[in-house]
């Protein structure tokens, strides 16, 4: 099933061979970075929270349902990926597996009470569990309250690749960044993700076309919630903590900016609008409190010029001229 609106064209083999082109770009882009001068660990964590918002594109962009508490399942494959790693002195493969079972868990239960519903129905009961599971991680034993969990272990993967080396911790992230994304690619372009398109563009007909509707925004759900808790693992040995600055609600609200930012619905924007966010963040710094009002300047300034978003715009010119 293809689905046509006024901003969307049908994703043909060349568009396909298109994006597997930009896709391997990037991809020499990236492993091309240790040897750039650029600061490693600021491309770490930009890597991480650029999976983390592609992981919420699939649900908005694709399955049109606005979550307002995705952050809970990145901080939550955190909170389980350091307390694996630290207290139970897993290996770092499996400390990664511990994470993504807990956003699993947390994704299958989260869903079930909040799929039934709709709109900003559906928006604020994501809001309201994730700042429930905030306030129950403040007082959690495990967690350590404000303080978080510190110090944890990077260890050796697969007891081969030693993760205190930065430029070994590197590539296993961007491993690991350019699995989940071409795992999300696959999503979209199969037939289970034109049918959710479908169901993002008229759910009625997608209805009344014998589809359960409800099975696959949860199916979608899961998937979106289990693969930012992927990036929450992966974020736990660039930064070497787990606080509740993972769980809280502006980081929700961070993601969904990146997404805007980027372009709701593209497979590549995200991607931008984590790196241009995370850059902000990193060299104005130094202006305080008020590099949160230049964020919200771009914002503004990106809804109004960028409708479509930075690679949604490019994208649409592109097919439109063709």
């Amino acid at each position: 099933m293809t689905v046509l609106t006024d901003d969307t064209l049908p994703v043909t083999p060349r568009a396909m061979r298109d994006e597997m082109i930009v896709f391997v770009v990037m991809a020499l882009l990236l492993a091309a970075v240790p040897f750039s001068g650029l600061y490693p660990f600021f491309v770490m964590q930009a890597l991480c929270f650029a999976l983390l918002a592609c992981a919420f594109n699939l649900l908005i962009g694709y399955g049109g349902l606005l979550s307002f508490g995705h952050a809970m399942f990145l901080g939550t494959a955190g909170y389980c990926s350091a307390h694996a790693l630290k207290v139970w002195a897993l290996p770092p493969e499996l400390g990664i597996l511990v994470g993504i079972a807990g956003a699993f868990v947390l994704s299958i239960v989260t869903g079930y009470i909040s799929i039934r519903r709709q709109g900003i129905y559906f928006s604020m009961i994501t809001l309201a569990l994730s700042q429930l599971l905030y306030f129950i991680y403040l007082q959690a034993p495990f967690t350590h309250g404000e303080d978080g969990i510190q110090g944890i272990p990077q260890g050796r993967m697969f007891g081969v690749f030693d993760l205190t080396k930065p430029t070994v911790l590197y590539y296993v992230v961007l491993v690991g960044f350019l699995a989940g994304f071409l795992l999300i690619y696959r999503i979209i372009n199969s037939p289970f993700g034109e049918v959710l398109k479908s169901i993002r563009e008229n759910e009625p007909r997608a209805i009344s076309l014998g589809y359960r509707t409800d099975q696959y925004k949860f199916l979608a759900f899961v998937l979106s919630g289990t693969l930012a808790g992927f990036a929450g693992a992966l974020k736990v040995f660039v930064a070497q903590n787990a606080s509740l600055t993972d769980v809280h609600w502006s980081m929700s609200g961070e993601v969904v900016l990146m997404t805007l930012v980027g372009g709701l619905g593209t497979i590549f924007g995200p991607v931008v609008g984590a790196f241009a966010i995370i850059a902000m963040q990193q060299y104005l710094a130094g202006f305080g409190q008020w590099v949160t009002v230049i964020q919200g300047s771009i914002f503004v300034i990106c809804v109004l010029t960028f409708r479509r978003g930075v690679v949604g715009e490019i994208a649409h010119y592109f097919r439109r001229s063709l």
